[in-house]
């Protein structure tokens, strides 16, 4: 939370200077291929552009896909340095609402660093969320299991001490059709061990799957690795088929998988489903059905300021083969289809966005999170609002320590056709909330929805949620 004062701490997140942002972003992309080249103003990968996120982990759970990422802090050029790791939710594919961080080294006591990939599960109504970090007393990497009564967390230690140990990382978890769930992790080598009902012990020791190059490709560059397996492995199942997604042959790492009659194999290379693309020289895929489509995740370094460390989640939509198999994906700026138009007649998150620019997220006194840190000229853009016949007046919940601004409700682009300003006064603080009107005309049919931000110099208001009111 902000104090309540004018002068607020320094964000978190990837605000660069503005006079610098257009001339970043372009050359970030100019290493993507060509097909990735986008305008600021219509891209929608990355799908987060306040904060850098990386490993993605999707799990569809009651109509959303709730999205886990690991989170690297600004300005890491040469190492990891991950501390925390996000969730995200939609409903649509394309608006993503910030749900903070639940879940932290902190939360394991034991830990030490290396906040790397994980993925959550759901069973019997808790979450389980499994993660790679470095014991404090060792160093080594060891997996711990953090559960939740929500998808959003908050988390806590499932243990109070690690569930594997033996120095590899990069877990993934499904559960088969007769309820056994199966825990894959692994870099240099892949291993799997059956859970337990409980989610929190397993039966048997840790097994070592053999890497065939039949199973897993053929590496001709390192003889130390004659396979192309490289780690972060995605698991789950399709149509009676097991699949293993993972990364491949470093650096740059591409996306490959393999396939199996059973979760244990025997496994089948079966090529390459996303060829070494994108700013960053890691990958990590994700790969979830949603409302009647596939969907493929992963990370790439195209945002400002982005590379190798500070790495960016994109998503793309795409169809099996007749046959079962995975196409080729290739990185695009435009990202999935919206799956569904979004609904401004009831309550939104400020912090459920298609692409953001110049702003920030933090917690609020007010629930959940919050738009912030926001200055003349930032704006937030929501894509495909359902407005129907028509609406009538525009609400929002808003603070500000200083002199506030004006909230600018404009269509189709942060210069777009400006349909209704909401004045925000000082409201005695950054959590001090209070809920502004304003009419607004014109707003019929489905638009990308931008919400724009105009007032003095420094730090302007906070944005909470805002609706819309159908006109009579």
């Amino acid at each position: 939370m902000a104090p309540p004062t004018a002068v607020r701490p320094p964000a978190t997140g990837t605000r660069l200077a503005r006079a610098t942002w257009v001339l970043i972003l372009m050359l970030a992309f100019a290493v993507l291929p060509a097909a990735v080249h986008p305008t600021a103003a219509k891209a929608d990968n990355p799908i987060v552009q306040h904060v850098y996120t990386a490993d993605p982990s999707p799990l569809v759970h009651n109509g959303r896909v709730y999205l886990y990422t690991g989170h690297d802090e600004d300005g890491s050029t040469d190492s990891f340095v991950m501390k925390d790791w996000r969730v995200w939710s939609s409903a649509d594919m394309v608006n993503w609402t910030d749900h903070g961080t639940p879940l932290s080294l902190n939360t394991f006591s034991w830990a030490g660093a290396n906040a790397w990939a994980g993925q959550a599960i759901e069973r019997g109504g808790k979450f389980y969320w499994y993660v790679p970090v470095t014991v404090r007393a060792t160093g080594a990497f060891a997996i711990g299991v953090a559960v939740a009564d929500s998808p959003t967390g908050p988390f806590r230690d499932a243990l109070g001490r690690p569930l594997l140990e033996n120095t590899e990382f990069d877990p993934t978890v499904f559960i088969d059709d007769d309820g056994q769930a199966y825990l894959y992790w692994g870099n240099p080598n892949l291993w799997y061990v059956k859970l337990n009902a409980d989610m929190t012990s397993y039966s048997g020791s840790p097994t070592k799957i053999p890497l065939t190059t039949s199973g897993f490709g053929t590496r001709t560059d390192n003889p130390d690795r004659p396979t192309l397996y490289e780690e972060g492995p995605w698991a789950y199942k399709r149509n009676g088929l097991y699949y293993l997604v993972y990364a491949a042959r470093c650096c740059q790492e591409f996306i490959a998988y393999s396939t199996a009659p059973s979760p244990t194999g025997p496994w089948t290379y079966r090529g390459t489903v996303m060829p070494a693309q994108g700013n960053s020289f890691t990958n990590h895929p994700g790969i979830v059905d949603f409302k009647g489509g596939s969907y493929f995740f992963y990370h790439n370094g195209a945002l400002p300021g982005g590379g190798g460390f500070t790495r960016s989640v994109a998503v793309e939509k795409f169809s099996y083969n007749a046959d079962g198999t995975i196409p080729t994906i290739n990185m695009t700026s435009t990202g999935a289809p919206q799956a569904g138009p979004l609904d401004p007649y009831v309550r939104q998150e400020a912090v459920t966005i298609a692409w953001g620019s110049g702003i920030e997220t933090e917690w609020s006194s007010d629930g959940g999170m919050n738009v912030g840190w926001i200055e003349n000229g930032d704006y937030t853009k929501v894509k495909g609002v359902a407005f129907g016949a028509g609406a009538s007046s525009f609400a929002a919940r808003v603070a500000s320590a200083t002199s506030g601004g004006t909230l600018e409700v404009r269509l189709d682009g942060p210069s777009g056709t400006i349909v209704g300003r909401c004045g925000v006064p000082n409201t005695g603080g950054w959590q001090a909330w209070t809920t502004v009107t304003c009419p607004v005309s014109g707003v019929t049919g489905t638009h990308d929805l931008y919400l724009t931000f105009s007032g003095g110099s420094g730090y302007l208001f906070n944005v909470n949620w805002w609706q819309f009111t159908r006109a009579a």
